[in-house]
């Protein structure tokens, strides 16, 4: 994850040029996301149904630390396979089942995210779509056409 963190930098800067970053500064004093993004005209979009730490073959780990990985890895995947970074994530929807993991997750998402700040939206809520799902992500990603 370390090589992430390099690139993250990297994809921070040559994405976001075109793109307005909105700072009221109320995201700022929650965490490491934007109040707001403003996509530039010409973009080319990307939405993602909420992807789980589920691995590809089906395998659902039982702590949040391996499905977030998973998560955000299965993220990853999608927007290589869409000619796209996660400098080119401009909104974030994560849910979680249990307060207790935020921390956690958060690590976890720091990894994949670098610097890169999107919009950012957390809900803690009672269960997913499978009783041992502890986390679902979703994205909104725009990349100059």
């Amino acid at each position: 994850m370390e090589s992430n963190e390099q690139a993250g930098q990297e994809r921070l800067n040559e994405n976001f040029t075109d793109n307005t970053i909105h700072d009221i500064g109320v995201a700022s004093q929650m965490g490491s996301f934007s109040d707001a993004i403003e996509v530039a005209s010409g973009q080319r979009w990307l939405f993602t149904s909420g992807i789980p730490g589920l691995s590809q073959k089906g395998d659902l780990p039982n702590n949040i630390k391996e499905q977030s990985v998973l998560a955000w890895e299965n993220i990853s995947t999608l927007l290589k396979a869409a000619g796209m970074t996660v400098g080119d994530i401009v909104k974030v929807t994560q849910y979680l089942t249990q307060v207790e993991n935020i921390q956690e997750y958060a690590k976890i998402r720091k990894c994949y995210l670098c610097d890169v700040k999107p919009a950012s939206t957390l809900l803690i809520i009672p269960q997913l779509g499978w009783p041992n799902m502890l986390v679902e992500v979703e994205i909104i990603a725009a990349k100059k056409a």
